[in-house]
């Protein structure tokens, strides 16, 4: 393997990338990799990534269902975590006790 030329190919690469963080789909691979995972990564990396063949760009239908679908998680997400809060309330032991026994306090 010349290391030159492929260095250079990766520089070309990563100039003709338009995004700062590209989305990129994977391609299936002799080493088991899989075909179809999408991810958002780095020009640098989607350059590496590309020159190497184990992903290429995603198309613009590919990175608007994504995308629609990371919106929809994170919709979830922001609801799920609205209706897990949990709301504490600190009260001195004294009037815990009160409450709890139902005596009132004397003044």
């Amino acid at each position: 393997m010349d290391l030159k030329l492929y260095y250079q190919k990766r520089r070309d690469t990563e100039s003709k990338i338009p995004d700062a963080f590209p989305l990129i789909v994977s391609q299936q691979t002799d080493d088991g990799g899989k075909a179809g995972s999408c991810a958002e990564v780095t020009r640098a990396v989607a350059a590496k990534m590309i020159t190497e063949g184990t992903a290429r760009l995603a198309t613009a239908d590919e990175a608007k269902t994504y995308r629609e679908a990371r919106a929809e998680a994170k919709r979830a997400a922001d609801e799920e975590a609205e209706v897990a809060k949990v709301h504490i309330t600190v009260v001195p032991s004294a009037e815990l006790a009160r409450l709890a026994g139902g005596k009132k306090e004397k003044a």
